[in-house]
């Protein structure tokens, strides 16, 4: 029997959290079909702090912060040319950064899905459908490796400590729901009363409540207000834990409810259902990935009311602008779908009985 040939692999998602979990999916996949090639993964700073302790892969951080440096600081960590190179990021940035990293074959995104200059950076394009959602997307990436189909998996290292840190703070709140209101842009954020609401419902379901939320200061202010203004009792996490502690959170929780948010995608990798807010991006594209059919959707409703026209005119990936577009997202369909997942669970837990 032939060995096969080991190929250096580069790859190219220097962000955001959301994408970088969807990335993990196609990584691992690769690796599992041809274990012997060796894969390099050039990532953002604080993408790095997730998954850093994947196994098997090496990686170089891009900090983006220190300008060209920060190129050559690549560049240096790069021995030799990769074989091939998977360019699964289309900003001016990594772009950019695609052109000067060395290697003799570079996969990019088609045309349809292109833009800021990708297809200067590239000498291939991977086949994809026509309105892929971004983890099918970077499947196909895989595929342009020789890769069978596959249905994505995750195995993220959780650390003994991070699972610890979450037992000492959680471990008398059984079960818990996770709230994650904060999305990277406020517009994308839910209506505080509405999270209040859903907040004092789970807790009449049985369910403790944990909010989350990153160190900014708006994010952590914004679940300060939900925890004051909530009759019931609210576990604030806002600010306080590491994307590892983060991660640990959403595994061990019974349900998560978010809007377009890295949170959401980190729970997909954790078999958590997921509960996703959507009236500004297309949840065909970027909703939670195993957990579409939980997705509340505005956008589409607000495309036909904003553009006048339906989102099959629109190009694929476009994204609303407007700050009261999520209050198309009411409170009773939200509370609604929540009941269906823990209905959902309770039949689960009765048949392990």
């Amino acid at each position: 029997m032939v060995k096969p040939k080991r190929r250096r692999i580069g790859l190219i998602r220097l962000s955001a959290i959301g994408d970088v979990c969807h990335a993990v999916a196609t990584v691992q996949a690769i690796q599992r079909h041809a274990p012997e090639d060796e894969i390099t993964w050039i990532i953002g700073r604080t993408e790095a702090a997730l998954i850093s302790d994947l196994p098997g892969i090496n990686f170089i951080i891009f900090d983006k912060k220190l300008g060209l440096t920060g190129f050559r600081n690549v560049l240096k960590a790069i021995p030799e040319p990769f074989d091939v190179l998977l360019h699964m990021q289309v900003s001016f940035r990594a772009n950019l950064l695609a052109v000067v990293v060395p290697a003799k074959v570079k996969w990019g995104f088609p045309t349809h899905l292109s833009k800021e200059l990708h297809g200067l950076a590239v000498n291939r394009r991977a086949a994809m459908p026509g309105k892929p959602h971004v983890l099918e997307g970077f499947q196909h990436f895989a595929y342009a490796l020789g890769v069978p189909p596959f249905e994505p998996t995750w195995a993220i290292p959780i650390p003994q400590e991070d699972h610890l840190w979450v037992g000492e703070r959680l471990a008398q709140h059984q079960p818990y729901a996770v709230i994650a209101p904060s999305a990277s842009n406020p517009e994308r954020n839910w209506l505080i009363d509405r999270y209040v609401a859903l907040a004092e419902h789970l807790q009449t379901r049985g369910y403790a409540v944990v909010l989350t939320a990153s160190p900014a200061e708006a994010e952590i202010m914004l679940a300060q207000e939900i925890a004051a203004s909530a009759s019931c009792n609210v576990i604030n996490l806002a600010g306080q834990t590491s994307l590892k502690q983060l991660l640990a959170v959403v595994a061990k929780a019974g349900l998560v409810i978010a809007p377009d948010s890295g949170t959401a995608h980190m729970a997909v990798t954790q078999n958590t259902p997921t509960i996703g807010l959507y009236a500004h991006s297309n949840p065909q594209r970027t909703g939670p990935y195993q957990y579409q059919s939980l997705t509340i959707d505005a956008y589409h409703k607000n495309v036909e009311r904003l553009k006048q026209k339906s989102t099959a005119t629109l190009k694929w990936g476009t994204r609303l602008k407007g700050a009261h577009l999520m209050e198309d997202i009411s409170l009773s369909q939200v509370l609604s779908k929540v009941d269906e997942v823990l209905h959902t669970l309770q039949l689960s837990d009765d048949r392990n009985i």
